[in-house]
């Protein structure tokens, strides 16, 4: 068995797909799977080639959370730094790399693992699978984004009741709830999943990035802030070349070929700095 926690692969499709590792303990978190995992996810913003970004699971899980083997019983305070130096620069990592994410659910998403699979843009899953808020199960509140991402996906309610009550729903569920994007068989899954990649990594790789970064940015928006970042990016997205392609293409009826490779750094100019101030007020707000 391999010493990865992951192992990083590339298609010519320009599709990344990073496999966790660690089977024998249904893929959990451990400290070398932390550093290998945000490793991986640093080579596929880099790689120009990449273009769409898979997480997936070896084995029969994706992701399984915390591997609990690793903290010890008096951990403390070690808990509160370990969430802040691992789990929270990956999901922070996740949101902004320049690419999509696909989470390919293969098996059991369980609390961190849950966390995961819902800082992906999209969540595609196997029959098989099953989603756990599982923290409350061992007496934790849920961390690394989860109360973030599960309401604005489910709603307030659902999102509630799993965390409260740490029951796993399976894929139709979570499909029906909205948690997950699609639904394939077993056999199946493999397939869809490379379809799906393809075909955002066939896309106009900046203009998807922008159409991600103003979803998340609209989250704690105004109407008036969302309709101005809107215009910048839509400037941004005829100046960077793609539309010209995506235009010509409609015009000579033939499918666009985009070139892709940028790095997201670009995009973070075209917001104004009042985006930034505001969260800062809003977070000053809520402190005092």
């Amino acid at each position: 068995m391999s010493d990865e926690t992951t192992v990083f692969s590339t298609s010519d499709a320009g599709v990344a797909t990073i496999t966790l590792n660690r089977p024998q303990v249904y893929n959990a978190f451990n400290a070398q799977l932390h550093r290998e995992l945000y490793a991986a996810l640093r080579e596929a913003e880099r790689n120009g080639a990449v273009r769409c970004v898979v997480i997936t699971g070896a084995g029969k899980a994706f992701c399984s959370g915390q591997d609990l083997k690793e903290v010890p019983e008096d951990a403390g305070p070690m808990v509160s730094e370990a969430i802040r130096k691992r789990y929270n620069p990956l999901v922070l990592k996740l949101r902004k790399l320049g690419k999509p994410v696909i989470a390919a659910v293969n098996g059991v998403a369980a609390g961190a693992g849950l966390s995961l699979a819902l800082a992906c843009d999209l969540r595609i899953a196997a029959q098989s699978a099953r989603f756990s808020a599982a923290f409350v199960n061992i007496a934790l509140v849920p961390d690394s984004g989860l109360t973030y991402f599960l309401p604005r996906l489910i709603g307030h309610g659902r999102a509630l009741e799993m965390a409260l009550l740490g029951q796993p729903i399976d894929a139709t569920t979570a499909l029906s709830w909205g948690l997950v994007n699609r639904v394939t068989g077993d056999e199946e899954f493999p397939d869809a999943v490379q379809a799906l990649a393809a075909q955002l990594a066939a896309g106009p790789t900046r203009t998807l990035s922008l159409i991600r970064r103003n979803f998340d940015y609209a989250q704690d928006a105004s109407l008036e802030q969302v309709l101005e970042w809107e215009a910048q990016a839509q400037q941004a997205a005829i100046d960077g070349g793609e539309y010209n392609e995506g235009v010509a293409a409609f015009r000579e009826k033939r499918r666009p070929e985009y070139l892709g490779g940028y790095r997201v750094q670009v995009l973070l100019s075209l917001y104004p700095v009042s985006y930034f101030l505001v969260l800062a007020l809003k977070n000053r707000s809520a402190r005092r």
